[in-house]
């Protein structure tokens, strides 16, 4: 099984794909989180920085572009290129209230003619490899076979499909219903997306396509980091390491120049996640959440793991694939 780690905005940066890849192998792919360009594909120097080779290296790394102009799509892939990426993402998925009705992400569902017209821009002017991300519709699922006949005529080199609309964000059950029309027609390799939150979801779904070879993993391998390790048939997460795992990617927050206040910030995103395998530690979580200095932030964390409360097998709700 091919696993990918989902680009997951605002965490998954070149500091913790570095220290996630060195202490939990089984990624073969990190997705890096979207670009966002301008009407000129440009974007800011810091998140161009994100994806240099040297803070990247040992990494199998596809960047994400976010943009509804052919140009400017064009535009970023060439710089991208320069940089040495051979592959780029079109994120036809992202279901932001801020995103969508600019006709980006997931709003690129909204005009069929709009997005034929993006792909064949891009595919006559480029010599990238080009995927993309995509939900099945707007609103409802009777909408993705006219989005993936658009696919269709295109040679993408992958199409990861997020097996929800944009209206079911990510609460609703991914329709695997609708996602078995990709198997049977997809003329692209295809990867599946949605509520891989454990060894029991990724079974579901293999279960229902047993040639599936793909798979791309987000929230779940944010709860737990050794999800990636488990798919393939490792030891399941020690409390120790996760330790380790958060405190080598504070310190690399720090030495990295983020700053203190950014770096709390960071941590306490992730522990959004992460905070599911500690059942019953709502007190411990509480201080976590609380600290405002570092010492405040690691004691509160060194309290936690001394507690005792840590189930690895833990993840937050999430209805199984049907």
């Amino acid at each position: 099984m091919n696993l990918s780690f989902a680009p997951m905005e605002g965490l998954s940066y070149a500091e913790y794909r570095r220290i996630h890849a060195r202490l939990f192998p089984g990624v073969d792919q990190y997705c890096a989180p979207f670009l966002a360009p301008d009407g000129q594909g440009k974007v800011k120097t810091s998140a161009l920085k994100d994806l240099l080779p040297e803070k990247n290296a040992d990494l199998r790394l596809v960047p994400q572009i976010l943009c509804n102009s052919a140009g400017a799509f064009l535009a970023l892939s060439r710089e991208l290129e320069a940089m040495g990426y051979r592959e780029v993402d079109l994120n036809a998925g992202c279901p932001s209230g801020t995103v969508v009705p600019k006709h980006k992400g997931a709003g690129m569902l909204l005009d069929h003619r709009s997005l034929d017209a993006f792909l064949e821009e891009v595919f006559s002017r480029t010599g990238l490899s080009v995927s993309v991300k995509t939900r099945l519709g707007l609103s409802g699922p009777e909408e993705f076979p006219a989005v993936l006949e658009i696919y269709n005529r295109y040679p993408l080199s992958e199409l990861t499909v997020h097996a929800r609309t944009r209206d079911g964000l990510y609460q609703s059950t991914p329709d695997l219903n609708a996602f078995a029309l990709a198997m049977e027609a997809s003329k692209a390799p295809l990867r599946y997306n949605g509520n891989i939150l454990s060894p029991a979801h990724a079974a579901s779904v293999i279960a229902r396509f047993p040639t599936l070879e793909r798979l791309m993993v987000g929230r779940g391998a944010m709860a737990n980091p050794a999800l990636f390790r488990v798919l393939k048939g490792g030891e399941k997460l020690e409390k120790e390491e996760l330790q380790a795992f958060l405190e080598a990617l504070f310190a690399a927050y720090l030495d990295g120049g983020i700053g203190e206040h950014f770096s709390l910030n960071r941590m306490k995103e992730l522990w959004y996640y992460v905070h599911n395998m500690f059942p019953g530690a709502e007190r411990e979580l509480k201080r976590i959440n609380k600290a405002r200095t570092k010492e405040d932030y690691r004691d509160a964390v060194r309290a936690l793991f001394a507690s005792g409360r840590f189930d690895p097998e833990a993840c937050f709700p999430g209805a199984m694939p049907r």
